[in-house]
């Protein structure tokens, strides 16, 4: 990881910062680093976790209720931290309470299990 600012910034600012250049970042404890790009083998094992994620989805009869966004950028219980998962699963039936969501990929009120 590259760290691009020494300067300690909160999540809010990290977002009206983010460039629109295809580089990924990601904000810890008040610091932009920047992400390194996959690998093959990352990619691919992330493409084989989506499979298996979604054949289950569809077996435990939630499709169209959980759902897997090819981006977003999440906000943790640190406001000066924030991250772009991997993989995540969103659950549609709660994300009416994420505001920031409709008008960009931002998930605010994460709960993780």
């Amino acid at each position: 990881m590259v760290q691009t600012s020494t300067q300690l910034i909160t999540f809010n600012d990290f977002i009206a910062w983010y460039p629109d250049t295809g580089q990924h970042y990601e904000l810890h404890d008040g610091v932009i680093v920047e992400m390194p790009k996959p690998t093959g083998q990352h990619s691919r094992i992330t493409g084989f976790l989506i499979e298996e994620l979604i054949l289950n989805i569809i077996q435990m009869g939630k499709r169209g209720i959980w759902t897997i966004p090819k981006d977003c950028i999440v906000k943790t219980s640190n406001p000066k931290s924030g991250y772009e998962p991997d993989i995540i699963i969103l659950n549609q039936e709660v994300m009416s309470h994420e505001l920031r969501w409709k008008s960009e990929l931002i998930i605010e009120k994460a709960e993780f299990c």
